[in-house]
């Protein structure tokens, strides 16, 4: 029995330091996505000021939202991730929020 406990604690342990990194890397990824997609809107500034067709900005705004809508999608795989770190269905779950994140 003295086994069982701690191997919980064991786990209990390496759960949160799983979750930290999980989060640190995901915090990175995010930041990096965002600033990319900053750069973006400051060319879409430039583009409006420089009097570019109205056709050639829409589709760059097509592409800073569809930026924007996969980091808000990475974001969300980060909080089910979290919530599932260190379980049996970590694994399956990250694989769907990468199909999800892949489609969106």
């Amino acid at each position: 029995m003295a086994t069982t406990p701690k191997a919980t604690s064991r786990s209990a342990k390496t759960a949160p330091t799983a979750a930290a990194s999980y989060r640190s890397e995901h915090q990175r990824d995010i930041v990096n996505r965002l600033r990319r997609i900053e750069g973006q809107v400051r060319a879409l500034v430039e583009m409006v000021e420089g009097g570019r067709p109205c056709e050639d900005v829409a589709q760059q705004m097509s592409a800073a939202r569809k930026a924007m809508d996969k980091a808000f999608y990475r974001m969300m795989a980060c909080t089910v991730m979290e919530a599932v770190t260190g379980t049996e269905a970590e694994a399956d779950v990250e694989r769907s929020t990468r199909i999800l994140e892949k489609y969106a």
